[in-house]
């Protein structure tokens, strides 16, 4: 899987780098040779957002346990979101810590997102020159306190920071600028979540987002859209020389919230999952390039935390790590969506996001040799057993889905191959955005 699309070749690595694509032909006949045959080889997967929780809720997953669920969903780089961790990544001190904790755990490269909350602005800068590549901040109430809601007056004071350092605003776009109907506050059915979280929250949050990014010239990203509503103002914003991307999850394009069963609270998330008219029109912006790129927005707890089937209280979040790849290329290969798209879509396109475009995400000259070796005919039903993730709750359990994976390598270093893991190999990035891709 090039580039310039898919055909007959070998990757040369020397070093932990791709040296160059070859006829299988012209391969050395000094080079050790691994030949997978009709197998796809395509790049290592990058996934920019990813609730890792350590330290402080490893109950919750881990450094070691998502990078192992990573290395065998054919992912090979990790962005850690600045929550649901104790300390959260507001500060320098707490970014060390992140760092200290992960060192010497993870089975794929891992960076880390910092986090905008009220009062942090003045840190951020040193946040930046450590090496993360951008920053995260919630427009609304994130579930807990340790990170609370940014407001407008918070947002002008971090965008021309942000701005001045080339760097990304992520947002999680949601306003409350309206009431949603009365509820009784418990709920088995996802309709009443629904309900609760319209897509008017998002829509007006974007506007927001598309202002503000226009006055300060900041790079804004949109993180796990659900609205499709608002694909129509972010097309019309980026016409306008507007940078502001978005991107969506696999749980967006997969799931439609008439099929949610009463009291599976495995689907809850917010935004929520939204209506199968809502996911055939973000498939449509994802193939004009309007939403930009598919991440997982992994984001487990404890099985407590989900019990009671009461969508209004249960925590609001999908595990979905290892199956991200072939749960978006089941609906693709449905919809006659290349493997190619998808690649770009969950691989080169958050590198760039991530301030890793030039290394990761392509099988190119230069680029690290993270590599997917991928069956995509093959099918497999979801079981718990085969899930690394530290909990297996998840609304994908019982799903046929498409899409196998072999073999994952790190660097040129196989780190899994068919349910066996290498020795953690995993590098901590530092990584620093360069304007808008």
């Amino acid at each position: 899987m090039t580039p310039d699309g898919e055909r007959d070749a070998a990757v040369l690595i020397r070093r932990g780098r791709i040296e160059a694509l070859l006829a299988p032909g012209a391969v050395p006949a000094t080079t050790r040779l691994l030949d997978f045959g009709a197998l796809v080889v395509m790049p290592g997967l990058v996934d920019s957002h990813v609730h890792v929780n350590e330290p402080g809720r490893t109950e919750w997953e881990g450094f070691a346990s998502a990078t192992r669920a990573a290395a065998a969903g054919g992912i090979t780089t990790l962005v850690d979101m600045p929550l649901n961790s104790t300390p959260v990544t507001t500060s320098l001190a707490a970014l060390e810590v992140k760092r200290a904790v992960a060192r010497g755990q993870c089975h794929v490269d891992l960076a880390f997102w910092a986090g905008v909350v009220p009062g942090n602005a003045a840190g951020l800068p040193m946040l930046l020159e450590a090496g993360v590549p951008g920053a995260k901040a919630f427009l609304i109430d994130s579930g807990i306190d340790d990170f609370p809601a940014t407001t407008e007056a918070d947002l002008h004071a971090v965008l021309p920071i942000l701005a001045a350092h080339g760097s990304v605003l992520l947002a999680h776009a949601e306003l409350r600028c309206l009431e949603p109907p009365a509820s009784s506050g418990v709920s088995a059915r996802h309709a009443t979540w629904l309900a609760s979280r319209p897509r008017a929250w998002e829509n007006e949050a974007i506007r927001l987002l598309i202002r503000l990014s226009g006055e300060y010239r900041c790079r804004v990203h949109v993180v796990h859209l659900s609205s499709s509503d608002a694909v129509e103002p972010l097309a019309a914003a980026r016409a306008q020389g507007i940078p502001i991307s978005a991107e969506t999850c696999p749980h967006y394009l997969v799931f439609d919230s008439e099929s949610i069963p009463d009291g599976r609270t495995e689907w809850k998330c917010a935004p929520p999952i939204r209506e199968r008219e809502n996911r055939d029109r973000l498939w449509r912006a994802l193939e004009a390039g309007t939403i930009e790129m598919v991440v997982s927005d992994h984001s487990p707890c404890t099985p407590a935390l989900k019990a009671g089937g009461d969508f209004m209280a249960a925590w609001g979040g999908v595990a979905s790590l290892q199956l991200s790849l072939p749960a978006v290329w089941t609906e693709a290969r449905r919809r006659g969506v290349s493997l190619g798209s998808v690649s770009r879509w969950m691989g080169e396109r958050p590198a760039q996001l991530a301030g890793l475009g030039h290394r990761k995400g392509r099988l190119a000259p230069g680029y690290d040799a993270d590599l997917v070796v991928f069956d995509p005919d093959a099918s497999f039903q979801v079981e718990p057993e085969g899930l690394q993730h530290r909990h297996k709750l998840t609304p994908y359990l019982s799903r046929t889905l498409f899409g196998a994976v072999h073999a994952t390598f790190l660097r040129g270093q196989q780190v899994y191959a068919d349910g066996a893991f290498g020795a953690p190999r995993g590098e901590l990035l530092e990584a620093r955005c360069d304007g808008f891709y």
